[in-house]
């Protein structure tokens, strides 16, 4: 996910893509435990994923301080 994308969505659709990641990086992380997942590289990119959705949240609350 690039960060061109994010910039362009408002508030509450950040919400939505935070918690569609969440759902995504357990699924993997429960694939892993029962080692049924063979690239362990999509755990590292949904993890910097969340990360950068969460910086745009925090900086769209605060914007709006």
């Amino acid at each position: 996910m690039k960060s061109v994308e994010l910039k362009n969505k408002q508030l509450s659709e950040l919400n939505l893509e935070l918690i569609s990641l969440l759902k995504a990086q357990f699924g993997l992380r429960m694939q892993l435990a029962t080692q049924q997942l063979s690239n362990t590289n999509k755990l590292r990119m949904i993890k910097r994923d969340i990360a950068r959705v969460k910086t745009f949240i925090t900086q769209r609350q605060n914007d709006h301080e």
